[in-house]
């Protein structure tokens, strides 16, 4: 089969390997058909790292995926050989305290498919992945949609851990594949009143359409007066999906006294900072997001839902033998990318 390892910082290579054997009915083989390409992948591609997680090359990357039962053992009331599946990347080991206490994100013993140390990612032709990682797509999903389930489902993850209860003022600051996965989770669950920033002025008028109230370019306008002449009391609830320093400090600018602060981006520093005196004064509620924690049928609800916009979301598709291309693309922000997804 065919294995795209990345055998240096930007530098991806073609190799050819045997396909994975199946060996127990516990989990099946799947015949992998599209990846995304993640942020988490871009730093990977970039820098090699992400904090401690650090690369020994040669390494597999990917873990946005879709793909096609090609064998199982045994029977499965759930599954059946040709089905598109997507897939979630973490593996748990089921046993221990995290997992106990449905918390198999955090997993003691957790394996995520495409980080380094723990398992090769899904930049190949085939993977033996537990069946308990594979979801079921309705039958008009094409493949390419089903791989946006995956990060789709951290958006859905992050709503979900906002614990929204009263809250009416919402900000998703950062609006790539994550920020609109938010936005398209807070409207599924029928919170209204969103507000959007992003320095793409394409990125922004996505928001819009999936139906954020307004938005600005932080490069064109003050967020915070802004905010201020929408909002005068503050936002309720604010998503950072950018992993900026400085969306983090205008987070905390634009919070009302209470307010949440819902951590999803990556930053590519190892630390970050924030105004002590802001966050004590104004009591700022921080939630940090681990990836995603079942939220994977929710994020299929989801998806059903804004079908309509599926050329909006995945915007570019390119075969395996361009991916350096397609890493390029998205790390560029090139040719109106929002979402580029790698063929096998």
């Amino acid at each position: 089969m065919k294995v795209l390892r990345l055998i240096d910082r930007g530098m991806f290579e073609v190799f050819e390997t045997p396909v994975p054997e199946l060996i127990d009915d516990a989990s099946a083989l799947i015949k992998i058909n599209s990846v995304g390409v993640c942020g988490s992948d871009i730093h990977y591609f970039a820098d090699g790292r992400i904090g401690e997680q650090v690369i020994d090359y040669p390494f597999i990357i990917g873990h946005e995926a879709s793909g096609y039962i090609e064998e199982l053992i045994g029977d499965d009331s759930k599954l059946n050989k040709g089905q598109l599946v997507a897939m979630d990347p973490a593996v748990s080991c089921g046993k221990c305290d995290q997992c106990l206490a449905n918390r198999e994100h955090t997993c003691r013993n957790l394996k995520f498919i495409g980080a380094p140390g723990q398992l090769d990612g899904m930049m190949r032709e085939y993977i033996v992945i537990p069946k308990k990682n594979l979801y079921t797509v309705p039958d008009d999903f094409t493949a390419c949609e089903a791989c946006f389930i995956e990060p789709l489902s951290v958006g859905a993850y992050a709503v979900k851990l906002a614990d929204i209860i009263y809250e009416k003022s919402f900000a998703v600051l950062g609006c790539g594949p994550i920020g609109l996965s938010v936005i398209m989770s807070l409207m599924f669950d029928k919170h209204k009143n969103i507000f959007a920033a992003d320095k793409l002025n394409y990125r922004r008028k996505i928001a819009e359409q999936l139906g954020s109230s307004f938005s600005v370019n932080p490069n064109e306008t003050d967020i915070s007066e802004f905010i201020k002449s929408k909002e005068s009391l503050g936002i309720d609830v604010v998503f950072e999906c950018c992993g900026e320093q400085s969306a983090l400090n205008t987070a905390v600018d634009i919070l009302k006294p209470g307010g949440k602060l819902v951590v999803v981006g990556i930053p590519s520093t190892d630390f970050i900072n924030f105004d002590i005196n802001k966050l004590r004064r104004k009591e700022i509620i921080i939630i940090n997001v681990r990836r995603q924690n079942n939220s994977m049928e929710k994020a299929i609800s989801i998806y059903k839902e804004f079908k309509s916009f599926s050329k909006k979301l995945i915007t570019h598709s390119f075969n395996y033998t361009e991916s350096q291309k397609a890493f390029e693309t998205v790390s560029k922000y090139e040719y109106g990318v929002i979402k580029a997804v790698i063929n096998f």
